[in-house]
C-alpha cells in the first residue's frame, strides 16, 4: 500500500490540516489495519496530540466521502476504518476477541459472480465478512 500524501489530500478536496495528517498517518503506521474512531482518537491523545472525538469522527467520515478510508460495521455497531485498498479483500472476525483478518479467494470471488449471473445480477461490490472464534486460547477457552 503506497503511502497518502498531502497531495492526495488536496486532489480529494480536502484542506491539509495537522489533525488530518496525523489521523492518516496512525492509520497508515496501525497494527491493527482496522481501527474505530474511539481507537485513533486514544492513539492520538497518548501521542500527546491535542484532538477531540468529534474532531476525529468528523475527519474519518470526511476521508470516507473522499475514498481515502473504508468503513466496516462488523458487529455491535461499531465502525471500524481501514485505509482504502486498490485489492479487493474480504474479513474473518473472531466473535470473542473481536481480531480482525483479511483474506482474498479467488474461488470464493468466481462462486459469488457465478450466483449473482444466475439470479441476473451485475455485481457493482460485494462485502463478505465470516464469524468465527480465533486461534488465540483464551477465545477458544470461552468459547466452550
Amino acid at each position: 500500500m503506497a503511502s497518502l500524501t498531502n497531495q492526495d489530500l488536496r486532489k480529494a478536496g480536502l484542506k491539509v490540516t495537522l489533525p488530518r495528517i496525523k489521523i492518516l498517518e496512525l492509520l497508515e503506521s496501525a497494527e491493527l489495519h482496522h481501527m474505530s474512531a474511539e481507537e485513533v482518537y486514544k492513539a492520538l491523545i497518548e501521542q500527546g496530540e491535542d484532538v477531540g472525538l468529534a474532531t476525529v469522527y468528523r475527519v474519518l467520515t470526511q476521508f470516507e466521502q473522499a475514498g481515502i478510508v473504508e468503513r466496516h460495521n462488523f458487529e455491535n455497531n461499531l465502525s471500524v476504518f481501514e485505509i482504502a485498498q486498490a485489492e479487493h479483500h474480504d474479513h474473518l472476525v473472531c466473535d470473542v476477541c473481536g481480531k480482525i483478518v483479511e483474506f482474498h479467494n479467488e474461488v470464493i470471488e468466481k462462486e459469488q459472480l457465478k450466483v449473482a449471473k444466475e439470479h441476473g445480477f451485475k455485481l457493482s461490490g460485494h462485502s463478505l465478512v465470516l464469524f468465527g472464534i480465533c486461534n488465540n486460547q483464551e477465545c477458544r477457552d470461552s468459547a466452550k
